[in-house]
């Protein structure tokens, strides 16, 4: 049986993005490397642009997309989502602010486990609610590990 549409996949999308932006300000906060800050600031802003495209592939649901696939009057389902998007991905802990390597492969895990999150999820929704659209999310958060790849590849030159 399935529980989830991709309304609520993107509605935690939505949260997993805000989760990224706040990780990544306080990494920004923390490190004195002025270039380093930078890099951190724009990649919460792309978090926050991800937000804003996760909230509008949300609008651009079908109604059948957006359909409850079960009786749930409280919406305990999407707060179980919400609650292990919040502690998986993204979540408060210490940072490893000790260098920006360090920030990075925090960074990096935490993508990653936001994908593995998304393919779980792809599992549990129906190609008729909206399947598909997940993938969309996926390609997003492997431009993140793109990046950042990318950013740890350098400094470690």
């Amino acid at each position: 049986m399935y529980d989830f549409n991709a309304d609520d996949i993107f509605q935690i999308a939505q949260q997993l993005e805000r989760n990224g932006a706040a990780f990544y300000r306080r990494a920004a906060e923390s490190v004195q490397d002025r270039e380093a800050k930078q890099f951190l600031l724009k990649l919460a802003a792309m978090e926050d642009d991800h937000e804003k495209t996760f909230q509008q592939m949300r609008q651009d649901l079908t109604a059948g997309e957006k359909q409850a696939t079960v009786f749930d009057p409280r919406d305990e389902s999407v707060a179980y989502l919400k609650a292990l998007a919040d502690t998986r991905v993204f979540f408060e802990k210490d940072l490893d602010t000790s260098s920006m390597e360090a920030i990075l492969k925090d960074a990096i895990t935490a993508e990653k486990d936001s994908i593995v999150f998304y393919l779980g999820m792809k599992e549990a929704v129906p190609r008729e609610k909206g399947k598909a659209r997940l993938e969309d999310i996926i390609k997003e958060e492997m431009s993140h590990i793109r990046l950042l790849s990318g950013e740890l590849a350098r400094l470690k030159k």
